[in-house]
């Protein structure tokens, strides 16, 4: 399969890259780095994307800002990015990239546990998980020529929690997490929420 990562050179990105990249072929995307530039809050950037890279079998999201933060300090601007970012971000990867996606292709987005395991100062991204959860059951009802879409949700990553100077253990790592991306890939769901605790 021809598979294009975008946000491939973040922690998630890169893992699912060298998981899948032995058997398929990888294009790689994201905002500063890899074979092609994406900034997936611009529809524009999107579009360019997509007429570069080509036809492919699936689309990999592994991107998308939303901020963390206690809610009565989250302003007007960390909605917006993260609705604009992760939220709607990888919704227009699944709208603009439908028509670029081969006969029983497939879409894999990335959600997260905080959509229905919130903790203080996740309202932002708890509201962009749930709502991309949401739109990818529906969606899975209407993707023409059996394409498939899934969404994978991880928890906290252990590099993440390392490189933020916590307790490594607490997280799963992204090497484990990239096995729900390889299974949404590769096997025949769709309209699903793979837990990545219950993977690899």
């Amino acid at each position: 399969m021809r598979i294009l990562i975008v946000g491939a050179s973040g922690t998630i990105g890169r893992a699912v890259g060298e998981a899948l990249s032995p058997r398929h072929e990888v294009v790689r995307a994201g905002k500063t780095r890899g074979d092609h530039r994406v900034d997936i809050a611009s529809r524009a950037s999107i579009e360019r994307l997509f007429a570069a890279v080509g036809p492919l079998d699936a689309v990999v999201s592994a991107a998308g800002e939303a901020r963390f933060g206690p809610l009565e300090k989250l302003t007007d601007e960390d909605f917006e990015l993260s609705l604009s970012s992760k939220l709607m971000g990888q919704v227009d990867l699944v709208r603009i990239g439908i028509a670029r996606v081969r006969d029983a292709g497939s879409f894999t987005l990335t959600t997260g546990v905080l959509a229905g395991e919130p903790t203080p100062g996740s309202a932002a991204i708890s509201l962009v998980n749930a709502g991309l959860e949401g739109f990818v059951r529906a969606a899975a009802l209407e993707l023409p020529r059996e394409i498939r879409i899934n969404a994978v949700s991880p928890p906290w990553i252990a590099e993440t929690l390392a490189a933020m100077g916590r307790e490594a253990s607490a997280g799963l790592p992204a090497s484990r997490v990239a096995a729900a991306y390889v299974e949404s890939v590769e096997g025949h769901r769709t309209g699903e929420i793979l837990d990545a605790r219950r993977f690899g």
